[in-house]
């Protein structure tokens, strides 16, 4: 019951557009913190990870943002149901492959959520629309230091937070932004881009984080370094970065606007009506033919209206949304892509395709 209750209302920032132009989807900070003087989780035994999740989520379930709180242990939770906490980026991956004494609260406004026995013992994260980092800090930072005073966390003078990952020493803090890079990506400026990222200490990763790829020309861009820096100079960094690489991704869409107008306007008109129209979509190239349609409707191309409902879409066509909303027996990979193909058929066909000059 408290699974649907949460799968059926999306978070805000899951289905909404901060800007015109919506370049950056959401802004997220997440946290890594230990008990101190208590096993890592990948070092715990079966009873000591039972007795660090009794011990985290009773103190979890008394901070003020949880309040309310949607709590679910992953061990009871049925594989559909984690992949999709996984595509809504409510949980990792990673936790997602936990077993035993693992799991994840989610506060009610799906803003901020605690994953438990992941890689670390807490992972904090609050999660806004659009370029709102510093927002997103001041939320975490009342979650941390409340859930600190009910929980002595495992802490060095010199070396910081400890965490089980070495990378993460320090504040312990990822600070990372998710955005839609059609034009430096179409117009091959990536390279420039990931170089300039990696000697500010940063890297670039695909939709869900490492080891994924850019799929339909959405990016994540976090801090590497925690160690040896603030988390407000982190925030200040990655503020610049971003809203510097915003500027170079508008003017490289207004030069593929000014230089090959035709061109884009094709593709453009293309995705849309391929969209409309095909029987069968893969979700790589459904995400790849609706990326050129925001970047028509972010250029007023196409309606403008598009921009800011088709987020909730990108979500509903993920394998775990078809799969939950279209039949409760198990689908092939084929008839996932029939139904992703009928999703975004109705879904578009309540816009004209009528492409302004």
């Amino acid at each position: 019951m408290l699974m649907e209750q949460l799968l059926n209302t999306p978070a805000k920032w899951m289905t909404t557009s901060q800007d015109d132009r919506d370049i950056v989807l959401t802004s997220r900070i997440r946290l890594a913190r230990n008990i101190d003087k208590t096993p890592f989780p990948g070092w715990a035994t079966r009873q000591e990870r039972a007795k660090i999740w009794e011990q985290a989520t009773d103190a979890a379930r008394t901070l003020t943002a949880m309040k309310g709180a949607y709590c679910f242990e992953l061990s009871n939770m049925e594989q559909q149901n984690k992949q999709l906490l996984v595509e809504r980026h409510l949980i990792s991956r990673e936790l997602a492959a936990r077993g035993d004494s693992s799991g994840v609260m989610i506060s009610k406004n799906q803003q901020s959520s605690i994953m438990f026995n992941e890689e670390d013992h807490f992972r904090i994260q609050a999660i806004y629309p659009g370029l709102q980092l510093k927002r997103a800090w001041t939320g975490i930072t009342k979650i941390d230091s409340e859930l600190e005073s009910k929980i002595p966390y495992a802490y060095n003078s010199q070396l910081g937070y400890l965490t089980a990952c070495p990378s993460n020493l320090g504040t312990g803090m990822r600070a990372s932004a998710m955005l839609h890079l059609p034009g430096l990506i179409i117009t091959e400026q990536m390279n420039k881009v990931m170089q300039a990222a990696h000697q500010l200490n940063m890297t670039i990763r695909g939709l869900y984080g490492e080891g994924t790829e850019a799929t339909g020309n959405l990016v994540q861009i976090s801090n590497q370094s925690t160690l040896g820096e603030t988390e407000p100079t982190i925030i200040e960094q990655m503020n610049r970065f971003i809203s510097d690489l915003c500027h170079q991704e508008w003017n490289a869409r207004k030069q593929l606007l000014k230089g090959a107008p035709l061109t884009l306007k094709d593709r453009v008109g293309r995705a849309f009506g391929i969209l409309t129209n095909a029987s069968i979509l893969p979700t790589k190239e459904a995400l790849g033919l609706i990326s050129f349609v925001r970047l028509g409707a972010s250029l007023k191309m196409l309606d403008p209206g598009l921009l800011k409902e088709i987020n909730s879409l990108i979500l509903e066509l993920q394998p775990a949304h078809i799969q939950r909303n279209q039949s409760s027996q198990p689908l092939t990979s084929e008839t996932r892509d029939i139904l992703r193909a009928d999703i975004v058929r109705k879904y578009l066909g309540r816009f004209s395709l009528t492409i302004n000059d």
